[in-house]
């Protein structure tokens, strides 16, 4: 189930449902909120985006009313997550899936928010979206490809490239707008060639794992596998949650894997990932891509869970086209 796309008008309300909105600076609140306003949308915020205790989150009651409140009003046509962080597993069994399922809208975060993503996916059936956070449109450098491909994503129901973007940064944007690094990059990174199609399936690889063996984890069958990781996961984490996942009853008909690029501070190198896949046999004959734009290194492509992709990667070229 697809929602509507969005269109020059509609209202984009912004909530919390893991870290508060209150470690954002107040003037990336500001520039974030403008750049949607150029884009045509209205934003508004959920009433408890600011609200938070020792964690720097808050109560299961206060981020479920703001969830329910942003399904259940009918001037709202799209939900930003503030970011991500901790603690959005903690409203899975208090979520109203139903009242989600009669209000199809485009929710759209990443990192923490897989596991929101992925709920309410396997729950209702609605295409959800692994994509930038409302504090992401606070970036004020190199954001070009990370709004194209959300637009892409989110306001028009033809298919789309997920092509390497030109460059990219790792920076703590957060802290200084103004130094910033960026990359040149040509080409993602073919570890196994090979074409496949399947229905996208992924995020936050960690987060992921939190759903194994719950009611809240999609099936892997013939599902293209995206995954990324932040800094806190190293080579080895990657690797037996990675396999964890590959042990999974429906994993056997995984058609292939794509891998977000890591962040630096992971330590996490090309070879080492390259190493990881090569000792997963159940990967062998499917193509599997590392380094896509997507998830904590910026830019970032918008990837819809639930919805169909192509991937070919021959050499240095890969195509992804999404079929949204």
């Amino acid at each position: 189930m697809l929602p509507n796309r969005l269109s020059p008008g509609d209202e984009i309300r912004v909530i919390a449902p893991s870290t508060s909105m209150a470690v954002i600076k107040g003037k990336q609140v500001e520039l974030a909120t403008e750049r949607l306003n150029q884009l045509g949308f209205t934003v508004t915020f959920g009433k408890h985006v600011e609200d938070h205790d020792e964690f720097f989150t808050t109560s299961i009651e206060q981020r479920i009313e703001d969830l329910h409140d942003a399904f259940r009003d009918p001037n709202v046509k799209g939900i930003l997550t503030a970011l991500g962080g901790y603690h959005a597993n903690q409203l899975l069994n208090y979520i109203d899936y139903d009242l989600i399922q009669k209000n199809p809208k485009v929710f759209c975060g990443y990192s923490d928010i897989t596991a929101l993503n992925a709920a309410i996916y396997q729950k209702t059936g609605l295409v959800t979206y692994s994509g930038p956070f409302f504090s992401t449109f606070g970036v004020k450098y190199g954001i070009d490809y990370t709004l194209q491909s959300f637009l892409e994503a989110v306001t028009n129901d033809a298919p789309y490239e997920v092509n390497p973007s030109p460059v990219w940064s790792d920076d703590k944007w957060y802290l200084d707008q103004e130094e910033r690094t960026f990359i040149e990059q040509e080409n993602y990174l073919v570890i196994h060639e090979g074409e496949a199609e399947g229905k996208l399936i992924g995020g936050n690889l960690s987060t992921l794992h939190l759903l194994q063996g719950t009611e809240y984890m999609p099936s892997l069958k013939d599902c293209i596998l995206f995954i990324e990781e932040d800094n806190e996961a190293h080579i080895h984490s990657f690797d037996r949650v990675l396999q964890s996942m590959l042990q999974l009853p429906d994993a056997a008909s995984i058609r292939g894997i794509l891998i977000g690029r890591f962040q630096k501070d992971s330590n996490v190198t090309e070879a080492a990932i390259k190493r990881v896949i090569e000792t997963k046999t159940e990967l062998k004959n499917i193509p599997v891509i590392a380094n896509v734009n997507f998830g904590h290194v910026q830019p970032i492509a918008t990837i819809p869970m639930g919805a169909n992709a192509a991937i070919s990667a021959k050499g240095t070229t890969t195509t992804i086209t999404i079929n949204a």
